[in-house]
């Protein structure tokens, strides 16, 4: 079996997302790690028992690192990737790919260019909920796809914004409400449909945040070329983070995605209902006991010597209502290198939500229909 080794650049919240699968792994070995805050990569480190850098360059002209997992800001996906494949490197960054669609091209041509492939995280496409659908729309027994509505209402206080120094921004976000939190449901709700898009319309808005430049509230309609319109509404301005609606309308039925729950109902009164089962990707016991490993609390004690109090410098763990399937797409994506053939989510197939999306921002600044 071939061992890959990896090198990630970025150690901020989404860190131990990708961690926790890169260690339990036995294809893979973590051989540096990146960060330019000296806290964050020093209790990287400590917990990889590997070495960390403060420039992802260094990282880069490592030989012995095979892939790189890039969880920096938006505007830094790009840059980062480009540098990496022209190092040789296989690529699995976060999503968005880029802040546009020139940046996104560039990417895909460096990764053919230099014979390495790039990944995009959309890990919600392998939650139980997710792939129930997919498997009802595939297989015919909901028939005909007829229309489709995707509704997101969360919450995005202002101190999200004033403790961060890119979100809300068009330089370094490139938006915000759609390229970072709608981004997800856009793209299982367009994955749902899989047809090439004919046009968006769109509008935008910031009604709620006067500390940012980008939008809080977003609005349209998505026709695609087999006649399926969709119709959007998402809004940071709620409460909470209420359960994300995805309602795939069909001859012989209905299929609802409600966060971690999927109902099917069919014509003659058949209904099927799945629901993200946390434990079918990651034992609860054993991501606890991660924690309580000494390279855990090597990290954790770190830490509370700078003074940071909370999880290892902003590490969070993945949202329960969205289930943990990062581990099913790093799995995926080091299968994939190992067996030679693509990924189930590369760079290509990333790019037709990334044009989604940079479509709802053009329509909605134009104020006029973006054709395909």
């Amino acid at each position: 079996m071939k061992k890959f080794g990896v090198g990630v650049i970025g150690c901020g919240a989404i860190f131990i997302v990708h961690a926790y699968p890169l260690l339990r792994m036995e294809e893979t070995e973590i051989k540096a790690v990146c960060d330019i805050k000296l806290e964050a990569r020093r209790a990287a480190a400590e917990l990889f028992h590997c070495d960390a850098y403060s420039d992802y360059r260094e990282l880069l002209a490592r030989d012995d690192i095979d892939v790189v997992h890039i969880l920096t800001p938006h505007y830094l996906h790009a840059p980062m990737a480009i540098a990496a494949a022209e190092a040789g490197k296989h690529v699995l960054t976060e999503k968005p790919m880029a802040i546009s669609m020139e940046q996104a091209h560039a990417m895909l041509e460096a990764a053919r260019r230099n014979g390495v492939t790039l990944g995009v995280i959309f890990q919600n496409r392998y939650n139980a909920a997710s792939v129930a659908i997919k498997n009802a729309l595939v297989n015919g027994s909901l028939g005909r796809i007829i229309g489709q509505r995707v509704v997101l209402s969360w919450t995005k206080p202002a101190e999200y914004y004033k403790r961060s120094d890119w979100h809300g921004t068009w330089d370094k976000e490139g938006g915000s409400l759609m390229i970072d939190q709608a981004i997800h449901v856009m793209d299982l709700a367009r994955w749902f449909v899989d047809e090439e898009i004919a046009s968006v319309q769109a509008s935008i808005a910031n009604r709620n945040h006067p500390e940012i430049e980008t939008e809080d509230t977003a609005e349209g309609l998505i026709t695609y070329r087999n006649g399926v319109k969709c119709v959007f509404f998402a809004t940071n301005n709620f409460t909470y983070n209420a359960p994300v609606v995805v309602e795939t309308h069909c001859e012989d039925g209905t299929a609802l995605l409600e966060f971690d729950k999927a109902v099917i109902t069919y014509r003659n009164g058949q209904e099927l209902t799945v629901v993200n089962d946390p434990a079918e990707t990651v034992n609860e016991a054993e991501y606890r006991a991660f924690f309580n490993e000494e390279s855990s609390q090597v990290a954790l004690r770190t830490l509370k010597e700078w003074g940071v109090i909370m999880l290892p410098v902003t590490w969070k763990a993945p949202r329960s209502y969205w289930g943990v399937t990062h581990i099913k797409q790093i799995q995926n994506f080091y299968t994939s290198l190992a067996e030679g053939v693509p990924p189930d989510i590369t760079g290509e197939e990333a790019l037709k939500t990334q044009q989604l999306i940079m479509a709802i921002y053009q329509a909605a600044k134009e104020q006029r229909t973006i054709e395909f």
